[in-house]
């Protein structure tokens, strides 16, 4: 709807309050409930939001080592603007009218650290380029019988999963929980993030969802809000979800890959296939496949942007730690699905389910494009069989300190992204580093307290 049919929309409807909401560094939604004369007087000026959401890290605590914003500046008011095309209602909220928004500048001047101007930046690029990409994530989560009340209280001990077990695919475990299982389905569906396949995954609690493939943006958007919606649905059950890439060293962790293919822009000829070759990728895969494999080290903390996505990336956890690609192949970090020429895909199998969707299809996007623009081709042969073996052509930083380092030192990461994003992103992982870095846990207690 364009902007005469959404104050028609509010009026007919008697609309009476409006929520929003935008994905700060960490992906984590910041918003407001607005009356609809704002909504409607922001619609072209933008609304203002303190910068300190740009400026702070997922504890609210204030870094002191950006450029951005800070004490330096005084923490001035930004412009976040709402697009109008992601209108959608909360349906376990009295169906509320719900946008997103993001910090782009009509100008062109947009704010380097909104995750969703960046994308839209790399969209930009692809759609010159002649592509239209579709992407989607699928997500991994622990559920638990706790509320924010009960694990705070208990110091994030003891913590109770949803079920006990492992139970992978199980059909029983779905049922013990159905009010639950099948309100996931349904409400998010209605709020306009259609599900393909829900299911339990192999650990006590744990659930997996994969998302419908759409236009890039669109499916990031979908992520985004597939996290926070999962977490408010569950709320409403008596059950906290968490997205944590690894909570305990003792289960798997929850992944969040994504699924990728560049497509003509009539959305009519799927670009990654070609019948006539041995695994049914054509040129332009190989390329955009070969510019993710040279990309990756320059930009992992897209994809693993926390401590924990690390603790989840160790070998014979189902989880990447090599750089190598496979045709159907779960132990690599890019995994070739070839099944039909509609299906043909790439799985981008680093991101853990902690990551910012809009960094992570970011990250996928601009190196997939760095590979075609500069004809870059699979000098490294597909893993056949174990990839956590396969260290032929590298691995993976086993920490966000030197995975950040490398980010920050990079050459590539700048021309894809542009300075002034990353500095502002690889500064707020080294300031994550620090605050984990200090913190004296109870492992160092246990081992050293009494012995040392």
């Amino acid at each position: 709807m364009n902007e005469q049919q959404i104050k028609a929309y509010l009026e007919e409807n008697k609309i009476d309050k409006i929520k929003f909401a935008f994905a700060d560094i960490d992906g984590i939604l910041r918003g407001k409930v607005i009356h609809p004369k704002k909504f409607i007087d922001g619609l072209q000026s933008g609304y203002g939001f303190c910068d300190v959401v740009f400026g702070w890290d997922s504890s609210d605590v204030c870094y002191d080592n950006v450029q951005l914003t800070g004490w330096h500046t005084g923490y001035p008011d930004k412009l976040c603007r709402i697009d109008l095309s992601t209108l959608r209602n909360v349906p376990w909220q009295d169906n509320i009218p719900f946008f997103l928004a993001d910090f782009s500048d009509p100008k062109g001047t947009d704010l380097p650290a909104c995750p969703r101007s960046l994308l839209k930046h790399i969209i930009k690029q692809c759609t010159d380029m002649g592509y239209h990409a579709e992407f989607a994530q699928e997500f991994e989560w622990f559920n638990f019988r706790e509320t924010p009340q009960s694990i705070n209280d208990k110091n994030f001990t003891n913590i109770n999963t949803l079920t006990p077990g492992m139970f992978g695919y199980s059909i029983l475990r779905t049922s013990e929980n159905s009010d639950f299982y099948y309100d996931l389905f349904n409400l998010l569906t209605q709020f306009n993030i259609p599900i393909e396949g829900l299911h339990t995954e192999t650990g006590p609690g744990v659930y997996e969802a994969a998302i419908a493939h759409d236009e890039v943006l669109a499916a990031a958007d979908k992520a985004v809000l597939f996290k926070t919606a999962v977490k408010e649905i569950a709320y409403k059950h008596g059950i906290m979800a968490s997205f944590m890439a690894k909570w305990t060293e003792t289960l798997p962790g929850c992944s969040g890959h994504i699924h990728q293919s560049l497509w003509t822009a009539d959305q009519g000829e799927n670009l990654f296939y070609d019948a006539n070759d041995k695994h049914k990728m054509s040129d332009l895969h190989k390329h955009y496949l070969a510019g993710q494999l040279y990309c990756m080290p320059h930009l992992l903390p897209m994809y693993a942007p926390t401590i924990n996505s690390y603790k989840r990336l160790v070998e014979g956890a189902w989880a990447p730690t090599t750089l190598t690609w496979g045709v159907e192949n779960r132990t690599t970090a890019l995994r070739v699905i070839n099944t039909t020429p509609g299906l043909t895909r790439l799985e981008t199998r680093i991101p853990g389910a902690d990551t910012n969707p809009y960094l992570a299809m970011a990250a996928a996007l601009a190196s997939g494009l760095y590979g075609i623009r500069n004809k870059l081709t699979l000098g490294t042969p597909q893993t056949i069989g174990n990839g956590y073996q396969d260290k032929k052509n590298g691995v993976l930083a086993s920490n966000l300190y030197d995975a950040a380092v490398a980010m920050q030192n990079s050459g590539i990461a700048k021309e894809l992204f542009g300075e002034g994003f990353v500095e502002h992103f690889t500064q707020t992982r080294l300031w994550e580093h620090r605050q984990y870095a200090k913190h004296v846990s109870d492992w160092e207690l246990k081992r050293y307290f009494e012995i040392i």
